[in-house]
């Protein structure tokens, strides 16, 4: 039996094509995928994304335990900030990756991918320390995600709150929208400016209608898990399952940056500082089809001598600038900008190059 967000009882009314999704029963797209894109990238998209983990982490030793189990410094979060972070293996390969939202002093909540709550909440009571207390409220919250460039005009309409003043990786709890509590914070998962609205699950379909109603003018359409994973992609924004698994550490998949070394010990820290001193067998670049065909996930990755380097982790024609264009994790040797490589498609060696990523952003 496959899960359901508390939105699935609508998602006939909007044209949604479901599909199963990691356990869960979820829209691919409404109107349709490039239409859905544009949308995001020119006017504004609405994301059910309820299908996500929430987990409370509270009590006098919660910041050494998320010290302990993250890669980024959680001791750096002000109330009200939020950071992206990952979850590592002691080999350095990664749980999870995830974001961290510092409510008040010994008071977070962590956001887990769907496919991996129970992995994920079993991780960390498996590495639970002092007096730190887990709560998985996955099932009782609803998450809903705005964005695109006219996410703010739409949001401003049911809101008084200060929204055209917080910044990015801020969040604002206890806030009313269309008079409805939510926990609302500005991340984005799309390369857009955007919201989240974290709120109780039974005022989903409600909130869902309300947005959609008062962003008609601006544009605002349903949008699917098939338009939230090209706009992810050509920002750069790693999927878990693809750019990251339990098989491939934080540096190899370039992020770097979410990785402090120097904030302590924390589960992976000794392989992951290996790979920062010598550098990573691989790395994850972005390949660019010089001949004809679309390089997919799986895809084998050659030299152009015929040596086998990586393999794609994710690939499409981009909606955008519809370029064939792929992340690929490849031997370090090779990972250069415009090198050359093949693609393995239907049996043949098709050339391709290395080119510099994210592969769209934002104008500021």
């Amino acid at each position: 039996m496959l899960k359901r967000t508390p939105l699935f009882p609508v998602y006939a009314e909007y044209g949604a094509r479901v599909i199963d999704f990691g356990g869960w029963e979820l829209p691919v797209q409404f109107t349709g995928i490039q239409k859905e894109h544009d949308a995001v990238r020119q006017q504004a998209g609405l994301f059910d994304v309820s299908h996500m983990g929430e987990v409370r982490v509270t009590g006098e030793d919660a910041l050494p335990f998320l010290q302990k189990i993250t890669t980024n410094d959680v001791a750096k979060l002000e109330n009200g900030q939020c950071q992206y972070s990952l979850m590592c293996y002691p080999d350095g390969g990664v749980v999870d990756d995830l974001l961290v939202y510092k409510l008040s002093d010994n008071n977070y909540m962590l956001v887990i991918n769907a496919s991996n709550i129970d992995k994920d909440v079993a991780w960390m009571q498996q590495n639970l320390i002092g007096r730190t207390e887990i709560s998985n409220i996955s099932d009782e919250t609803a998450m809903l995600a705005l964005q695109g460039p006219h996410a703010e005009r739409i949001l401003a309409k049911l809101t008084d709150a200060p929204i055209q003043t917080l910044k990015t990786f801020r969040f604002l709890t206890d806030v009313k929208v269309a008079g409805i509590n939510a926990l609302l914070s500005r991340t984005g998962y799309t390369g857009e400016d955007g919201f989240e609205l974290y709120i109780d699950g039974h005022d989903a379909v409600q909130l869902w209608k309300l947005l959609l109603e008062a962003g008609q003018e601006q544009g605002l359409v349903p949008a699917g898990l098939g338009a939230r994973d090209t706009l992810r992609f050509e920002a750069r924004l790693p999927l878990y399952g693809q750019e990251l698994t339990q098989d491939i550490s934080p540096l190899e998949a370039g992020l770097n940056y979410f990785v402090k070394l120097d904030k302590g010990d924390f589960i992976g820290r000794d392989v992951i500082a290996g790979h920062k001193a010598n550098g990573t067998p691989r790395k994850l670049v972005g390949i660019e089809m010089i001949e004809r065909g679309i390089p997919r996930p799986h895809y084998k990755v050659f030299s152009t001598e015929g040596a086998p380097i990586g393999e794609v982790t994710t690939g499409t024609q981009s909606p955008t600038f519809k370029t064939n264009v792929g992340l690929a994790l490849i031997d370090s040797a090779y990972s250069a900008l415009g090198t050359e490589v093949n693609v393995e498609i239907r049996g043949a060696q098709v050339k391709a190059k290395v080119v510099a990523t994210p592969f769209y952003k934002r104008k500021p």
